[in-house]
């Protein structure tokens, strides 16, 4: 590469989401460069939601063969870490990412290696180890640079060896237990993850467990957890943290108890990872960038922001969405066929983003979500209505013996009309885009009844909540 070069877009950031922004307006006739500091292919692949599904996989799988009569007597001791750690590896790529960085040259986008700051409008600077060099693009600049943990001000945590999200996807070694700080879906997904590898795990929430979800769905987790040894404690304050001299972590609570383990896993959350981008020279706030639905921050109409950079939605393939509606955008307003203004669910507006947002907690048992919950449907003015029920159906029987699930779905009665749907139980994640279809579609009710769910699946709960709704 020279020592300066223009493109039509840059893209800061070659994780998922900023190679989706690439690789469409690329194929949209632009040119474009993706600007990495680290490993093509972004936290997902590496550290996120690849390996940690890899690690919750096959105490899953050995769970639910033990349930199921026949297969429990053929189904003999413990997992094989070892195996467990290996195939880990082999969906990170052992932390290689020659393959995507291949994908990427292949794709026909430019890959720059090194870390980047905007130094004004439209313009780029990248360093690296050889240098510095100057970028600028013709239409538009990129910010798809993820999110960084959250790490609270706790009394002692600077001068204690903790671990991230990172840190325990990525782990060696199994420790013999491990405290996890924070109820939300990374720290529940890695408590189990880990208790069914032999540690002995304790949860510590200042609030409830996974507590964005309805309740009864959290609780259903809440027993998975517990029935496999890991200690759940919610609504508990941590006053402090120590580290002893060989090495364990004591966590202090506010009511004077405390829990010493061999590591101690923070996961409290994450924010837009915007700081050292050189916003504030540019007049924008770092702590939250504006956007509008097609990805354009507010003030500067020249940048984008998508994925969790823009804040909106922390989710790798919700980002990805909003990762192709902005290359739809930019390559739309290069040809000039595209202004200022997008119209709601067009190719050029994320509407999902406030309406039909898909999430799944991967925990055993699961939790998937679409859309929005009964009080975020009222907080928002709607007249909304909310039928649930255990999830007993053929389907389910015929799954696992003692199958354990919950059901809900949220509607809209003035349009009769799903807005939310929520499903608790093993395997349930599998059901998640029906969902998310129906309410994307503002599929009405008296339609839905006709969509007839086959059987025996778990799916026949759909024509139970519909009749106990009243069809």
């Amino acid at each position: 590469m020279s020592n300066s070069e223009d493109f039509d877009v840059i893209v800061i950031g070659a994780g998922a989401v900023g190679e989706n922004v690439a690789d469409r307006v690329v194929q949209a006739g632009l040119s474009a460069a993706l600007v990495e500091a680290e490993l093509v292919g972004g936290e997902c692949s590496y550290w996120a939601c690849m390996p940690s599904k890899a690690l919750l996989r096959p105490g899953t799988a050995l769970k639910a063969a033990s349930t199921v009569a026949g297969a429990r007597e053929a189904v003999m001791g413990p997992l094989d870490i070892q195996q467990v750690l290996d195939r880990r590896n082999q969906f990170t790529s052992n932390w290689d990412d020659s393959s995507q960085a291949d994908w990427v040259n292949a794709s026909g986008i430019t890959l720059v290696r090194g870390t980047a700051r905007l130094t004004g409008e439209r313009s780029v600077e990248v360093t690296h180890d050889d240098g510095v060099i100057p970028l600028r693009a013709r239409v538009a600049v990129v910010l798809a640079t993820g999110s960084t943990p959250t790490i609270p001000p706790l009394a002692g945590l600077d001068d204690v060896t903790f671990w991230g999200t990172r840190e325990a996807t990525s782990a060696a070694l199994v420790p013999s237990s491990l405290a996890v700080l924070g109820g939300g879906v990374a720290g529940a997904e890695l408590a189990q993850a880990f208790a069914r590898l032999g540690s002995k795990v304790t949860i510590i929430a200042r609030g409830g467990l996974l507590s964005n979800y309805p309740k009864p769905a959290g609780e259903l987790v809440r027993k998975g957890l517990e029935d496999d040894g890991v200690d759940v404690l919610t609504d508990t304050a941590t006053e402090s943290v120590r580290q002893s001299a060989d090495g364990t972590v004591t966590v202090s609570l506010n009511g004077g108890e405390t829990v010493t383990a061999e590591k101690l896993l923070v996961s409290t959350g994450r924010r837009p990872a915007l700081a050292g981008l050189g916003l504030e020279e540019l007049d924008l706030d770092p702590g939250k960038l504006v956007t509008d639905s097609s990805g354009r921050v507010q003030g500067a109409d020249w940048l984008y922001a998508v994925g969790d950079a823009a804040g909106k939605v922390l989710l790798t393939h919700q980002g990805k969405y909003e990762a192709r509606i902005a290359g739809s955008a930019i390559a739309a307003r290069a040809a000039g066929t595209l202004g200022d203004t997008v119209q709601d669910w067009s190719a050029y507006s994320a509407t999902a983003d406030q309406y039909a947002v898909p999430q799944a907690v991967f925990t055993d048992p699961e939790i998937a979500m679409a859309g929005r919950t009964l009080k975020q449907g009222q907080d928002a003015g709607l007249n909304v209505s909310e039928t649930s029920l255990e999830i007993a159906v053929a389907g389910s029987a015929l799954h696992s013996d003692g199958y354990q699930g919950w059901a809900q779905m949220v509607v809209d009665e003035d349009q009769k009309v799903l807005i939310g749907m929520t499903f608790a139980g093993p395997d349930v994640a599998e059901m998640l885009h029906s969902a998310t279809i129906a309410i994307a579609g503002e599929v009405p009710l008296d339609r839905l009844w006709h969509a007839v769910p086959a059987y025996p699946t778990i799916s026949e709960v759909w024509l139970r909540l519909l009749e106990q709704y009243g069809l």
